[in-house]
């Protein structure tokens, strides 16, 4: 099928000059390096150039400090330059009066570990802060006081600015404009628009925590008392959605196509059993003077430049809905928001982690798991790397490498493309960005709960600002797959006309006079259209892996199929391979290390020679016996000296215990402290050891596994004369087909 997008709109935007806008804090954006922050009314800048950040939610409590260093550093090698994480006022207040910022709690060590990498933070301060965590965030003892909570009631504000005293203590010195990380705080979170029920009275009379009522004047005076007590980012944000914007606020979006919330109590609205297939992966115009029909925000879409915070990097499970997400989504769900205007990524979750047990319970939200926070993230609970991350690594690369010439293009679509039911399966989706005679073009072929079936031979005519038509031919696309193609891209010199190609970064490797420019091939596609001199030159790539050749003495082309992008790592002046799918590379501020399932592995690099082999490690087998004790009941018996193990042999980071199971609920305990839990959805279900290895030594190296029945044709038997209630069903599932352990090893890397 054929499909035209004209840009001659794109050109008149493109020649309309941007403008500052009151987002930023002048006194608190210049670092003492000379360095600046900026903001136009399109994109963010960073030194005076534009600046697409990339954010990752991290929450630091729900971590174990002694990993927070190295998966750090896994955030960093993923692309992500600003860690966003909640400060969750129950965390560090529990009882009133009494304070903890030690172990997980240190904020302020995690915000030192940011720096270290290189990263940015955003401290997301509450009051309010949602997360799935206990009563939104706020403590238990806020209930029983006179005021209303998320209100302008002075008693509230009074308790919000010791928040915030303790916040700024532990931030101190720690801001831009003293040379740290934090660019960014945020106030409140989804005021008026979202609430969390008050966990400890919940149950009969549903009561929940209010949403707030007092505008964007509560907003305003939260940011003034966070500043009166010495909190001095240079931009404060807020949420986009639904909820009041003050107009010296970023406010920052997201998008989740999976929502669990839909099924709090059981049947979703209307008596909806079925999740239905969502708008979330059609191409929208999300910023400038003719935004697309639906999105309606608070302030004039021109303002301000569309950003993100919230963008579905996971999903947890909730009682109610189970579900196994598609780690396509993720990619795919970036893609649409760059292609749709977005010039802020931000993913909630990046990292998955487990709620700490507080002096009254789990510090969880009821509808939750007890512990796992793992959110299906791109980094699991435990650190585990998914698809999610390896494919957002290759998006992210493109990302650095062309956002400054993507941040501010408009967004030019085909009439009815920002109308398109998700469940067409036949109009394909994409969308252009462009100054009107170059950009690029975004394709999608991934919708949530519904299939969308390969492409074969599509064709699209872009339409530049001058009247030249570029053709893009042979557009084809897997089930589930997304790209960006170029066109009219000046390759040092060179113009490449069209591409069916990814590009992916550009390298300047020591000793060439030339670049190299790195593509992604989509599965399907293998063109590229050069000028030269007036002439119309198609060249045809392989189907190798891994493909390179010189356009004209002038550039570099290097050609890498999504699977071996998948295990790819850009360093300064090359690329690394490394042998499996499983394996990860990054750089720990000592060094390069590799993490990986199996003691020995292979990395490859181009040029040759550019990185060393990772020093082989002694490998460690860990065994885990099953015993069944009753109908619900296991015990898992694993060797002594856990803890030893992981002293000793410091290579070896962690012990992954999978448990493959049936049933409703699984429960892991070691003595009588609940470790981890899962809903169960049809994966195996992974514990990562290491955290817990001295309590399992404590333990004999016994753990307990309950799994709580599936059942069926449940009712209770209340026809006793008696206070008599007896649970009765049809039928009951409870079984564990598996458990196994997979080692994680960390190995230096050697040139």
């Amino acid at each position: 099928m054929r499909y035209e997008v004209d840009l001659s709109e794109a050109s008149k935007f493109a020649r309309t000059p941007a403008y500052g806008i009151p987002v930023i804090r002048a006194a608190a954006a210049c670092g003492p390096d000379g360095g600046t922050l900026g903001a136009t009314n399109r994109f963010l800048t960073r030194d005076g150039s534009p600046w697409i950040p990339i954010a990752g939610e991290m929450h630091y409590s729900r971590i174990a400090a002694e990993r927070w260093d190295t998966e750090l550093a896994k955030m960093a090698a993923a692309g992500i330059d600003v860690v966003s994480t909640y400060v969750f006022w129950n965390h560090h207040e529990e009882r009133e009066g009494e304070w903890d910022f030690s172990g997980n709690r240190n904020v302020r060590r995690f915000v030192e570990l940011c720096a270290r990498h290189g990263l940015h933070v955003i401290v997301r301060l509450g009051p309010f802060c949602h997360g799935e965590v206990r009563n939104g965030g706020l403590p238990d003892w806020l209930y029983g006081k006179s005021y209303e909570v998320r209100s302008l009631d002075a008693g509230f504000l009074d308790a919000v600015r010791g928040l915030y005293a303790h916040i700024a203590q532990q931030l101190r010195g720690l801001y831009f404009k003293d040379g740290g990380p934090i660019i960014a705080a945020q106030v409140d979170n989804e005021y008026m628009a979202s609430s969390a029920p008050w966990e400890m009275t919940t149950g009969i009379s549903r009561e929940w925590v209010p949403s707030g009522h007092d505008g964007a004047g509560y907003l305003e005076r939260l940011r003034d008392i966070a500043i009166e007590e010495g909190i001095d980012p240079p931009m404060f944000t807020c949420t986009g959605w639904q909820s009041p914007v003050p107009d010296d606020m970023l406010p920052l979006w997201g998008g989740y196509a999976y929502r669990p919330w839909l099924f709090y109590d059981g049947v979703g609205a209307e008596g909806m059993t079925e999740h239905p297939a969502t708008d979330e992966y059609r191409y929208r115009r999300l910023h400038g003077s003719s935004t697309s029909d639906g999105f309606d925000p608070p302030y004039d879409p021109d303002s301000r430049p569309y950003a993100c915070c919230e963008m579905g990097g996971g999903m947890f499970n909730s009682y109610d809905y189970r579900f196994v997400l598609p780690k396509r989504s993720v990619d795919a769900m970036a893609n649409i928001k760059l292609g749709s205007g977005c010039d802020f990524l931000g993913y909630y979750m990046f990292h998955g982690g487990t709620n700490p047990k507080g002096a009254a319970g789990f510090l969880n939200e009821g509808q939750t798991p007890k512990r796992s926070y793992d959110f299906q993230a791109p980094l699991g609970e435990f650190g585990q790397v998914r698809e999610s991350y390896r494919r957002l690594r290759t998006l992210h690369e493109f990302v650095k490498a062309f956002g400054p010439e993507l941040a501010g293009m408009p967004v030019s679509l085909q009439d009815g493309q920002d109308r398109i039911d998700p469940s067409d399966s036949e109009t394909l989706r994409y969308a252009v960005r462009s100054d009107g005679e170059r950009g690029f073009v975004s394709i999608d072929n991934f919708q949530d709960h519904a299939r969308v079936p390969s492409r074969h031979g599509e064709q699209i005519d872009v339409t530049t600002g001058t009247g030249e038509r570029i053709r893009f031919t042979g557009i084809g696309l897997a089930e589930g797959e997304n790209c960006i193609l170029p066109f009219n891209m000046d390759l040092d010199g060179v113009r490449l006309v069209r591409a069916n190609l990814q590009p992916v970064t550009v390298l300047r490797v020591p000793g060439r006079p030339f670049r190299t420019f790195v593509f992604l091939k989509p599965d399907g596609m293998d063109e590229l259209t050069f000028h030269f001199e007036g002439d119309i030159q198609d060249v045809t790539v392989g189907k190798a892996d891994f493909e390179r050749f010189m356009v004209r003495d002038a550039a570099e082309i290097v050609c890498v199929t999504r699977a071996l992008a998948g295990r790819m790592t850009v360093l300064d002046g090359g690329l690394a391979f490394v042998d499996d799918d499983n394996a990860l590379l990054y750089e720990d501020g000592d060094g390069w290390t590799l993490e990986s399932p199996r003691a020995e592995n292979g990395i490859a690099a181009y040029p040759e020679g550019l990185l060393g082999s990772p020093r082989p490690v002694e490998p460690v087998s860990v065994y885990a016996r099953l015993r069944r004790l009753h109908a619900d009941r296991y015990e898992i018996a694993l060797p002594a000296g856990m803890g030893r193990l992981f002293r000793d042999q410091r290579q070896v980071a962690d012990v992954m215990l999978n448990i493959a199971y049936q049933g409703d609920i699984g429960w892991l305990f070691c003595g009588d402290v609940l470790i981890a839990d899962n809903f169960c959805n049809g994966e195996t279900w992974q514990v990562g050891l290491r955290d817990y290895a001295d309590a399992i030594d404590a333990a004999g190296g016994k753990l307990t596994l309950v799994v709580t029945p599936l059942r069926r044709g449940v009712r209770v038997k209340v026809t006793s004369s008696m206070a008599a209630r007896l649970e009765q069903s049809d039928a009951c599932v409870a079984d564990v087909t598996d458990v196994y352990t997979t080692p994680v090893y960390h190995m230096p890397v050697g040139k």
